[in-house]
């Protein structure tokens, strides 16, 4: 059985041009980090539970952000890894600057024996598509342009 994982792709318009909100990963490994780093608010989840709402908890974890409205099915990608994501996208408004992240336990620096807790995210923010393009982890992408074609349908 491949992992799950669920997420949500939030998007609004600033001044007409379409804007979507990423996450930065936390900790030690992505500090330094930025072009293909980036990612969609998202986590894992069992098979027996509901996709949406662990694609909103997931959102609430990494953001402190509880979503609600008319959340789009987009189409699942399967990662290189086998992973499959499934995503909604959602039109909406969230503060970068005020985003509060879980965290986790980390031994750090490695092999020390001391336990550090980093965020989850460390932190956010919003996009065009362009820079969108630039920032995200390669295996999401497909993300970003069913959004475009989807919403270039609607107009």
């Amino acid at each position: 059985m491949p992992r799950l994982s669920a997420g949500i792709l939030l998007y609004h318009f600033r001044h007409q041009i379409l804007e979507v909100f990423l996450v930065h990963p936390g900790g030690p490994f992505w500090a330094k980090k930025d072009a293909g780093a980036w990612s969609l608010p998202k986590g894992e989840f069992t098979a027996g539970e509901d996709p949406l709402l662990a694609a909103r908890r997931e959102f609430k974890e990494e953001t402190g952000y509880d979503l609600d409205g008319f959340f789009l099915p987009l189409s699942p990608i399967r990662q290189k890894s086998g992973k499959i994501i499934q995503i909604w996208a959602l039109e909406g408004e969230a503060d970068p600057a005020a985003i509060k992240s879980n965290t986790f336990p980390l031994e750090w620096p490695p092999k020390s024996g001391h336990q550090q807790e980093f965020p989850e995210i460390d932190r956010a923010g919003w996009f065009t598509l362009q820079q969108a393009r630039e920032k995200i982890v390669s295996g999401q992408l497909g993300f970003l342009q069913e959004l475009e074609t989807l919403l270039k349908e609607k107009r």
